[in-house]
């Protein structure tokens, strides 16, 4: 008798938990494959560059397996190239090929949106649609193992690196949300952070209350260590008044207040952009510390918004910050970005006519497009971090989201979803 979708996943999670959390995601696969009869079971871990997949293997030494390694782990880069394993990605939805051996299935593996990864399953004959449907459960139970995991083991993150991180850029990463990507049911949301060579001292921040979304973009003055220190003080302030329940002026005038008072770098500031997204009304508040102004795309048309204007954040500490706001209507799309995606080489990058033409992705595509383009226009190396945030209204907070194996395959701008 083959076992049921719960007595899989309960033999995936009883494995994950009595193996160690480097082991647990080699012990999952053991579990599925025996469940689902498979030839192969791997699991591909999403590259940081976000334009890559890898493969992670644990070989013996005298193994010829190419690719990085650390000891006997082997991290294998698998480049996306338009085939099958970046299709299910892109469109989180199951892709299935067949081949000489038979047929291999590939499921993301993917949380609220957050594309985690690939599980690939190689099986002999074609699988029917209670299989694939199966298939697609397990994948989405394998992110939390893997969410879970990777908390107590460095494993899951050198795997993801392809290049070697500076100083800088192991203190940028820190600052940054676990995951770039959040489906609510009222709200998409996803950021990308392009970094460049120095490290510019950019972020990108956000969370969800039960009626409310807090959210920030923030570019540190300067390069390198120095830069990534500022914006230390800065993303620790807010995140600190924040979750002290201030309001959202007093976030920024703490901020600014921390960067004048505890920068060695004399004269620090950071450009920021805050902003508290009411879930119940569609009301956003939104701080423009002397940052790029963000940008609304209503109807298509994207357009600067007109927002009280402030000194960035540290430069004039005792001048207290001014909000505005903006109501949003469902099929709305907020955009805030750094100038790295605006001036310099990126200039170049007509970002109005980008917006318009990914109006009906995913913002997590659109993210990702966005930063593909200013690297065609700037790169391959950028001389300034590029970075945006994107955000999704959909309005009717308190709908369940609309979701399958971890993804809400409409939650698109354009997508009527009532």
């Amino acid at each position: 008798m083959e076992p049921t979708v719960e007595e899989t996943v309960a033999g995936m999670l009883a494995a994950a938990e009595a193996a160690t959390p480097v082991q647990a995601v080699e012990a999952v696969t053991r579990e599925l494959s025996a469940a689902l009869h498979a030839r192969s079971v791997s699991f591909l871990i999403a590259d940081l560059s976000g334009r890559a997949l890898v493969r992670l293997a644990h070989v013996p030494f005298e193994s010829a397996e190419a690719g990085r390694r650390d000891g006997r782990e082997v991290a294998t880069l698998v480049p996306f190239d338009g085939g099958p394993q970046e299709q299910a990605l892109r469109t989180q939805a199951l892709q299935v090929v067949a081949g000489d051996t038979g047929w291999t299935v590939m499921a993301p593996v993917t949380e609220r949106g957050e594309v985690i990864g690939l599980l690939e399953i190689g099986l002999r004959a074609a699988p029917t649609e209670q299989a694939l449907g199966e298939i697609a459960r397990t994948a989405h139970a394998l992110a939390f193992v893997i969410i879970a995991n990777r908390r107590h083991t460095d494993l899951f993150e050198w795997g993801q690196r392809t290049t070697a991180f500076t100083l800088s850029a192991e203190i940028q990463r820190r600052l940054l949300p676990s995951a770039f990507t959040c489906e609510g049911g009222s709200f998409t949301l996803s950021g990308w952070l392009e970094p460049s060579a120095s490290i510019g001292g950019d972020t990108f921040d956000y969370s969800v209350a039960r009626d409310s979304l807090h959210f920030s973009v923030t570019d540190a003055m300067g390069h390198g260590v120095a830069s990534a220190l500022i914006a230390t003080l800065g993303v620790a302030s807010l995140r600190n008044s924040r979750r002290a329940g201030h309001s959202l002026t007093e976030q920024a005038d703490k901020a600014g207040a921390a960067v004048a008072q505890h920068t060695p770098t004399r004269g620090a500031f950071i450009t920021a952009v805050l902003g508290r997204l009411d879930l119940t009304t569609g009301t956003c508040a939104l701080i423009n510390a002397g940052h790029v102004p963000p940008l609304l795309v209503r109807d298509g048309d994207p357009q600067p918004l007109d927002l009280p204007r402030n000194f960035p954040l540290g430069m004039f500490p005792e001048a207290p910050c001014r909000a505005g706001d903006v109501t949003l209507r469902p099929g709305d799309r907020l955009v805030v970005v750094t100038d790295g995606m605006r001036e310099r080489s990126a200039a170049r990058l007509d970002l109005l006519a980008q917006l318009r033409s990914l109006a009906a992705l995913h913002p997590r595509e659109a993210a990702r497009a966005l930063a593909d383009a200013v690297l065609a226009v700037a790169g391959p190396v950028l001389a300034d971090d590029a970075t945006l945030l994107i955000i999704d209204w959909h309005g009717d907070h308190g709908r369940p989201r609309r979701a399958h194996a971890g993804a809400d395959v409409a939650a698109a701008t354009s997508a009527d979803r009532r």
